[in-house]
């Protein structure tokens, strides 16, 4: 057996860490830059080519949106065109209407006027028939009371003679008289 001797000091190795230690970390070290470059070598292409697929997807998904998001936008552009022709056409038709509905009002006014005219006419035309046949019918009383009243009075105060003379002489008046109205 060797012995080291107890007065030999032995060598510290600098910050208390053995050659072991060392030399095990220095293996671990190579053997996870081995690993490293081998999983490189064997996983960079097949992570790369999932990378880009993964990158195209979203660069397609991002062009779709693009797309889907022009397309609504024209949708909404024509959308919004479709209503102002429609409001355009509804104030048309409003204004159409409103100048049918004016023309239809001053037709039926005009009508009415004028079915107004036409029966306050009628109205005047027949008060005065029945005025001129209330005047004749009061002529025609008046004479026959008047002829009555004569007779009467004649038969009272005045011969066959005499009679006959005034007949005559009212008869000639009579002829000679006009009637007004």
């Amino acid at each position: 057996m060797n012995m080291i001797p107890l007065s030999v000091p032995q060598s510290i190795p600098p910050f208390g860490i053995d050659m072991n230690t060392v030399i095990s970390a220095v293996s671990n070290l190579i053997n996870v830059a081995i690993l490293a470059v081998v999983l490189a070598f064997l996983l960079y292409r097949p992570v790369r080519d999932v990378l880009r697929k993964r990158t195209e997807r979203i660069s397609r998904q991002l062009q779709q949106a693009d797309d889907e998001m022009t397309r609504a936008m024209e949708l909404r552009q024509q959308y919004e065109q479709k209503i102002e022709e429609i409001d355009r056409e509804r104030e048309e038709l409003l204004g159409e209407a409103r100048k049918q509905a004016a023309d239809t009002s001053r037709r039926l006014l005009s009508e009415a006027k004028t079915e107004a005219d036409a029966v306050k006419e009628r109205a005047a035309r027949t008060v005065e028939m029945e005025w001129e046949r209330a005047e004749s019918q009061m002529r025609t009383a008046i004479i026959d009371v008047s002829s009555l009243m004569a007779e009467k009075f004649v038969k009272l105060a005045i011969n066959k003679e005499t009679h006959d003379n005034l007949l005559n002489e009212a008869m000639s008046d009579l002829e000679g008289m006009t009637w007004r109205d």
